[in-house]
C-alpha cells in the first residue's frame, strides 16, 4: 500500500471502534463505518469495502454523500462458483448417504446417485461468480440459463433472460443458483410463486446474499416437496440461529456464508485494493466503483 501511494500516511488500525474515531481525519478509508463517522469525516472522499456485498454499508446518509464507494468485486468469484458446483455434486449424488455409511462401516451399494449431464442448471445473476459458475457447468455438459439485469449474450450461457422472466429461468432448472447480490430490487425476489414454479426435483443453491429467497417461503417448499432440495451457504438471518429448521432438514446442505473464504480470495481483494490506492494516487478512475442507488 505504501509502494503504491508514496506520499500518503496510511494507518493501520486494528478494531471497527478504531477505524470509528479516526474517520474524521481521513481522505480515503478502507472498511465500513456507519452514519455518526460519515458526519464527522468532513474529508472523506473515497470508502472501500473489504467485501463484494454493500447491503449492509449502504446507509441513507452514505447513499446520498458525493464519497465513492469500491468493493472487491470478483475475488471471491472462483470459490463461490467452486462451491456451488460442490453443492450441486452433493445433492444430486446423495452424498451425505456415502458420509452416514463410511461412519457406521456399512457396505451399502444399492442406490441410485444422479448426474449432472444433461441436466438444466439456471445461475440467478450472471456477475463474476455465476459466469464462472456457468464456465464450470459446461464441463459437466449441463444447459446452462443465466438471468441478468441486462440480458446480453455471455461466454457458457445457452440462453440470457431478463428479470421478467425469472419464471421461466425457475420452471426449466434442476439447479436454480443465486450468485447475484442482494439489493432493493433482489431482496425477497423467490417467494412463494417463484417456488411454486420450480420443478418438484430441483434443487435450490445461494452462495451469494440470503434475502433474496424469501425464508418462509423456501421453509415451506423443503418442507411440503415443492422442490427436492438446498444447498444454503447465505442465510436471511446470520449467524443461522441453532434452533433454525433449516440445520435438520434431511433435503439441505449447510454452510456458514463462508464459501469465498481461501488466502487467494483474500489477497485478491488486497490487489484490488491497492491497484485502486495507486490509480487515486495518481488521479486516475477507480475499478469497482459500486452504484450506491442499485446497490452494487
Amino acid at each position: 500500500m505504501r509502494a503504491a501511494a508514496p506520499g500518503a500516511d496510511i494507518q493501520l488500525l486494528a478494531t471497527r471502534a478504531e477505524l470509528e474515531e479516526r474517520a474524521a481525519e481521513a481522505e480515503v478509508i478502507g472498511g465500513a463505518i456507519g452514519p455518526a463517522a460519515l458526519a464527522r469525516a468532513s474529508r472523506l472522499r473515497w470508502l472501500h469495502s473489504w467485501i463484494a456485498g454493500v447491503d449492509g454499508l449502504l446507509f441513507p446518509e452514505l447513499i446520498v454523500s458525493p464519497v465513492i464507494v469500491t468493493n472487491v468485486r470478483g475475488n471471491g468469484a472462483v470459490p463461490l462458483a467452486e462451491h456451488a458446483l460442490w453443492m450441486m455434486l452433493t445433492l444430486n449424488r446423495q452424498a451425505p448417504r456415502w458420509l452416514d455409511n463410511q461412519r457406521a462401516a456399512r457396505w451399502h451399494r444399492y442406490f441410485d446417485a444422479g448426474e449432472l449431464q444433461g441436466l438444466t442448471v439456471g445461475i440467478v445473476g450472471l456477475g463474476l461468480a455465476g459466469q464462472d459458475l456457468a464456465l464450470k457447468c459446461k464441463a459437466f455438459h449441463m444447459r446452462v440459463l443465466g438471468l441478468r439485469r441486462h440480458p446480453a449474450p455471455t461466454p457458457h450461457v445457452d440462453l440470457v433472460l431478463g428479470p421478467d422472466r425469472l419464471p421461466e429461468l425457475l420452471a426449466q432448472s434442476d439447479f436454480v443458483v443465486v450468485t447475484a447480490p442482494r439489493t432493493p430490487e433482489t431482496r425477497g425476489a423467490l417467494d412463494v410463486a417463484a417456488f411454486r414454479a420450480m420443478k418438484p426435483t430441483a434443487h435450490y443453491i445461494c452462495v451469494s446474499r440470503g434475502g433474496i429467497a424469501d425464508d418462509a417461503a423456501l421453509l415451506r417448499a423443503l418442507q411440503e416437496g415443492w422442490i427436492a432440495g438446498a444447498g444454503l451457504d447465505a442465510h436471511a438471518q446470520e449467524p443461522l440461529p441453532p434452533d433454525s429448521p433449516f440445520w435438520t432438514l434431511p433435503n439441505v446442505v449447510v454452510t456458514p456464508h463462508n464459501a469465498a473464504s481461501s488466502r487467494a480470495v483474500r489477497q485478491r481483494g488486497i490487489d484490488i485494493f491497492v491497484e485502486n490506492l495507486r490509480r487515486y494516487a495518481a488521479g486516475q478512475p477507480l475499478l469497482n466503483v459500486v452504484d450506491k442507488l442499485l446497490g452494487y
